[in-house]
């Protein structure tokens, strides 16, 4: 039977919906479309996404367009009752048009051109490639904008790869800092420019990023970068908005991890948010696995639980996933197929943090091009198999619990602040070493990463809030009674001021290390800091270190753990020592405090503890979780989610992440979603290796 859909916006208030990308012009046989369809049918998946990678294909010579290649695939589709998210093709550009107009090729900070064979390498703020890419636009979606089986439409696709430092764009850089700092003067005074020389007297003095050393400007020339992406994808909004029904959506698919890339600002052109969502499977989701992160993947289960928190974020959303893996990801070299079950724990993951499409990419694993070795639903011999058996099954229970996940909300017991600014300032100025001693410049996600690890190790369910929506400090603490601050280096007084506001209200307030050092425009404060904060935690710091060794932590005279990679050497002033230093050196600084500021407190960590110590500390500021109204004793490596569905019950999402069976024990009575089997309280339930459970409340 073929699947039922609902159209448009109200697709995605549903249940879980399972996709994937589907690409029949890349098969050997595309005349086994019929056989994909039903295919997809019988697993559950009632969602393609198609055409965002061949404008070639739709434009094979300049202005000679081949529109009807697709029509078979958006017919069939709607015949057999799936859905479709059509792709404009913007990001891989024909062969023709990089021999036609080779000065569009995107220039690199060291003046080289990306050339030609890959994909993205072309300079989109371009007015001349601008004329191309609208010309492809209008003419895909003018033929299926308002196709019957099109729901949406993904504007290009993961955007933002490269800062462009072609001429015009840095010209037109120049005239964006002209535009908000109003004369040379302010800016000399602004950025520091006294120092090294750096003083202009006309705006054509500002010299191009290539050369920079100044910290302020690097901030400046990365929002300026973010801002032409989210431009982009707001450009082509307006175009699409013109040939699709008021009720489809437009999304694009994020690569978060993207160097131009703010997601916010892409999200406010969009209808729903989506982006990737890949991972390392087998043993990287055992859940005592500590990943080396900072990569276009999650390969430990705490950075796979926060990228889909992420992406909620972006929003403040229900959101779609419209790529991860299916039987592996990336190179040869990373080939690890997930092992039985591992499938469906992703997939349940992403849901219960708040996904409304989980979309594999791809179904069938390519034949020829650079991602052979990317697996899809369907193997090489594009007959079904164990994956495609496990993604049936995964679809069957999406089905089952549709009813009870409409609408669904999940729960947040902690908030976590991340900042664009302050990520791209520590690109520039890494606090952090790698391994090796190189400048570690993924060190923002690396401290955050640090803490969301410990709120999630403490049982925590995580809400992210972007830098730029702290703007109430009320309604901040309406969502998030204990909020983590980690990194934010690059800080307004105004947000400060809203974060100490919020511990005065009732909020208790994590401020990690770094948080308010600089201010918004990328300088290092004349102040002692932490900057706002620390008069009213009651403690400071004049100095501090990134020790290239761990560094012992004590409580009460005893080692307890110890402490990585940076240190704010605290002085406690009026706050409580929580943990110091075991050092002949550092042991005269605090290392964790905590003070009691209005109806809230403030906890300062001034390092990164190892991950035991960590969660003690977030699991002593924030106090029990949600978790523990469902299990009241959960074994290391279970973690449980919840969502609020249209019902009003609350539903619960338990994982084992390990190869070994786990037991737990319910604190209350609990129903299956998928197949209405209970659980009295008291019962013990026994996990099995790489198993989620979906209950609800009885």
């Amino acid at each position: 039977m073929p699947g039922t859909t609902s159209r448009g916006r109200s697709a995605w208030a549903e249940g879980p919906r399972l996709g994937t990308a589907y690409y029949n012009e890349y098969l050997p046989d595309p005349a086994r479309l019929s056989t994909d369809l039903r295919l997809m049918v019988e697993a559950g998946i009632t969602c393609i996404r198609v055409g965002e990678s061949v404008w070639s294909t739709w434009e094979p010579r300049d202005g000679e367009f081949d529109l009807e290649w697709l029509a078979p695939v958006l017919d069939g589709a709607a015949e057999h009752g799936i859905d479709v998210i059509l792709g404009t093709p913007t990001y891989a550009v024909p062969p023709w048009l990089s021999h036609r107009h080779p000065g569009l090729a995107v220039v690199r900070k060291d003046g080289s051109s990306v050339p030609w064979g890959g994909r993205q390498e072309v300079d989109f703020a371009s007015e001349v490639f601008r004329g191309y890419a609208e010309r492809v636009i209008r003419a895909v979606l003018g033929r299926y904008g308002r196709h019957p089986a099109v729901i949406g439409v993904q504007l290009d696709n993961e955007a933002g790869l490269h800062l462009i430092h072609n001429a015009h764009v840095v010209e037109r850089f120049r005239r964006w800092v002209a535009e908000r700092y109003g004369d040379v003067e302010t800016l000399n005074r602004e950025w520091g420019l006294a120092y090294w020389s750096h003083r202009i007297s006309a705006w054509d003095e500002l010299w191009a990023p290539a050369g920079n050393t100044t910290p302020a400007y690097d901030l400046a020339w990365r929002r300026f970068q973010a801002e032409l992406t989210a431009e982009f994808i707001g450009w082509q909004a307006g175009i699409a908005r013109e040939y699709v029904a008021e009720d489809t959506v437009l999304t694009t698919c994020i690569a978060y991890q993207r160097p131009a890339m703010d997601d916010v600002a892409v999200g406010a052109h969009l209808d729903i948010a989506s982006g990737n969502a890949y991972y390392l499977a087998q043993d990287s989701l055992d859940y005592e696995r500590e990943g080396a992160g900072g990569q276009w993947y999650a390969d430990d289960v705490p950075q796979l639980i926060l990228s889909a928190d992420r992406m909620r974020a972006t929003k403040q959303a229900s959101f779609l996933v419209t790529e991860t893996g299916a039987a592996s990801i990336g190179a040869a070299s990373l080939t690890r197929p997930p092992y039985a079950g591992q499938l469906a724990q992703a997939a349940w993951l992403l849901v219960a943090r708040g996904a409304r499409l989980v979309s594999s990419w791809h179904w069938h694993t390519l034949h020829s091009g650079a991602e052979v070795h990317w697996g899809g639903i369907l193997g090489h011999d594009l007959r079904p198999g164990r994956v495609y058996d496990e993604i049936a099954a995964i679809g069957r229970e999406f089905a089952a619990a549709s009813e009870w996940l409409a609408d669904a909300v999940p729960d947040a017991d902690i908030g976590i602040v991340y900042a664009h600014d302050s990520e791209w300032m520590m690109t520039f100025e890494p606090p952090l070493s790698a391994s090796g001693g190189a400048p570690d410049r993924g060190s923002y996600a690396r401290i955050v990463g640090a803490f969301g690890r410990a709120a999630i190790d403490a049982g925590l369910q995580i809400g992210y809030v972007n830098e730029r929506q702290v703007t109430e400090a009320a309604e901040l603490l309406s969502r998030y009674p204990t909020l983590i601050v980690a990194g934010l280096v690059a800080a307004s007084d105004r947000t400060l001021e809203i974060l100490a506001e919020y511990a005065r209200l009732g909020g208790r307030l994590v401020v990690g290390p770094r948080t308010g050092y600089a201010d918004d425009q990328g300088r290092m404060r004349s102040v002692t800091a932490p900057a706002v904060l620390g008069p009213l935690a009651g403690v400071a710091y004049r100095e501090f270190a990134a020790p290239p060794t761990p560094v012992p932590l004590e409580r009460d005279g005893t080692v307890v753990g110890e402490a990585h990679g940076w240190i704010d050497a605290l002085e406690p002033g009026e706050a409580e020592v929580l943990l110091g230093y075991r050092h002949p050196h550092y042991g005269r600084w605090a290392a964790v405090t905590r003070r009691s500021v209005g109806e809230g407190e403030i906890t300062v960590v001034g390092t990164l503890p190892d991950r035991d110590s960590a969660a003690r500390v977030i699991a002593d500021v924030s106090g029990p979780p949600r978790s523990l109204a469902l299990l009241g004793d959960r074994p290391r490596g279970v973690t449980v989610h919840s969502l609020v569905g249209a019902r009003g019950a609350r539903l619960w999402v338990v994982h084992n992440w390990s190869g070994s069976p786990a037991e737990v024990e319910v604190a209350s009575t609990v129903v299956s979603v998928v197949d209405e089997g209970a659980h009295d309280r008291g019962s013990v339930v026994r996990l099995a290796a790489w198993d989620v459970r979906l209950w609800r409340e009885a």
